[in-house]
């Protein structure tokens, strides 16, 4: 039975409108519209809501066409596409057709059962609507024709994919609770796989120094603490890429697939070595993508003193949006400190489930906007009226205002929600709501 809220991937060529139709798919801009091939995205997941359902679509876009090894590529990004997804889209210029590259992904798009719905964009007239017809020979189904730059036909698209995908179950408060979802993340060769056989106990994981293998997250019951745990691990072996330059976006599929199954991600750096902008970048990805967070500097046994000192330079540098991240040092290669784990992931999940009632959390902001008024600008001064907590993991907030916050002061208000109930381990998410202005009569 799905316990998740279902994943879309939109797969496709470059220069077929993809991100253009991600962008519409999840109603704001965000994907990056590229059409240079071979854009390696930092971020592929992202959050969408049609009809009141709630989906993760995953941008499958960075393929080189003119790569080495073509087909290997293909392959290789659109099976780990196809595997971590529910339903799949599968986007195809309706003014070229299908090539190539396209059939051998029909072909693997066959093999895997998983329902499809197929996008026939840039469908901008009648003419090209002929076009998107004759994809019916696909044997994928009916073609939706789209126009991703101007909406055209989008709505009839989205029902057809909220069909394919399957429906998420009622929720039953009675119901017992699973074990709680642990993503163990990294860049290549900082310990995760080591961290999980010491948790473990024993070889589950095959630990390997090769940089740019990749691997479908793996799940691991684990008993520690006297609870079982689920661990979702990110750095078994399965295959080599044959491309190199794509290490990095299979690095990145791979672990953000593992943030979104998780609850709380454990993220394991290198603590002998110095702070990485890919060990950021897992960071911020986990706390955009709203999971708990703990960081755990492994290999602390060859720390000396004088790479203390460096490494608390680069966590007052470098971690500094995390500051609320409990950050523990382990050996995982000889288990010391590896214990503290547990007491760290409590708190992180303590300060995830944390809610604040609605009255408290007035008064809270009340005492707080007579002490530190939103500043003046213009001569208009932006207020918050109202704010109420929507939800918990991640806490999330709504501000009702009477103008639009200054991003400085919605930093300062959750530095102080912070202060005042802890939130440790969590990120905390803050939305306006501006008061629309009257329209004169």
């Amino acid at each position: 039975m799905n316990d998740r809220i279902p994943v879309l991937a939109v797969i496709g060529r470059p220069n077929v409108g993809k991100s253009t139709l991600v962008n519409r798919i999840i109603g704001r801009r965000e994907a990056v519209v590229e059409d240079i091939p071979g854009v390696t995205r930092d971020r592929v997941s992202y959050d969408a809501t049609w009809n009141g359902r709630e989906f993760t679509v995953v941008d499958t876009g960075g393929w080189d066409p003119d790569a080495k090894g073509l087909s290997e590529l293909i392959t290789a990004q659109a099976e780990i596409a196809i595997n971590v997804a529910d339903a799949v889209l599968f986007v195809v210029d309706a003014t070229v057709g299908i090539t190539d590259a396209d059939a051998q992904v029909v072909k693997l798009l066959r093999k895997s059962n998983k329902p499809v719905v197929l996008a026939a964009n840039k469908v901008d007239d009648l003419r090209t609507e002929g076009e998107a017809a004759a994809l019916w020979n696909l044997g994928l189904g009916e073609p939706y024709a789209v126009s991703a730059l101007h909406g055209r036909g989008s709505g009839d698209m989205l029902d057809a994919i909220l069909e394919a995908l399957p429906e998420p179950p009622p929720e039953d408060f009675n119901k017992p609770r699973g074990p709680r979802r642990v993503a163990i993340v990294g860049k290549p060769n900082v310990g995760k796989s080591s961290l999980l056989n010491r948790l473990a106990g024993e070889e589950r994981v095959v630990v390997n120094d090769a940089a740019g293998t990749t691997v479908d997250p793996v799940d691991e019951l684990v008993e520690l603490g006297g609870r079982t745990w689920r661990f979702i691990d990110t750095a078994g072996i399965r295959k080599r890429v044959k491309e190199a330059s794509g290490h990095e976006y299979y690095a990145s599929l791979r672990t953000n697939s593992a943030i979104e199954r998780a609850e709380v991600a454990v993220m394991i750096i290198d603590a002998s070595e110095a702070l990485t902008v890919q060990d950021t970048r897992i960071i911020n990805s986990v706390a955009e993508t709203g999971r708990a967070l703990v960081i755990a500097f492994n290999k602390w046994d060859l720390v000396d003193e004088e790479r203390q000192y460096y490494l608390d330079r680069e966590i007052e540098r470098e971690l500094v949006q995390v500051q609320w991240a409990p950050r523990i040092n382990i050996t995982a290669r000889t288990g010391w400190h590896v214990d503290r784990l547990v007491r760290a992931l409590d708190a992180a999940f303590d300060g995830w489930e944390t809610r604040v009632p609605t009255g408290e959390l007035n008064s809270f902001l009340g005492r707080l906007i007579a002490e530190h008024p939103h500043p003046v600008r213009g001569g208009k001064q932006a207020k918050i009226m109202f704010g109420t907590q929507a939800s918990t993991s991640p806490p999330t907030f709504v501000l009702f205002t009477t103008g639009l916050l200054e991003a400085s002061y919605v930093r300062f208000v959750e530095r102080r929600l912070r202060e005042t109930y802890g939130f440790i381990g969590s990120p905390i998410h803050i939305q306006q709501r501006p008061r629309e202005k009257r329209k004169r009569k």
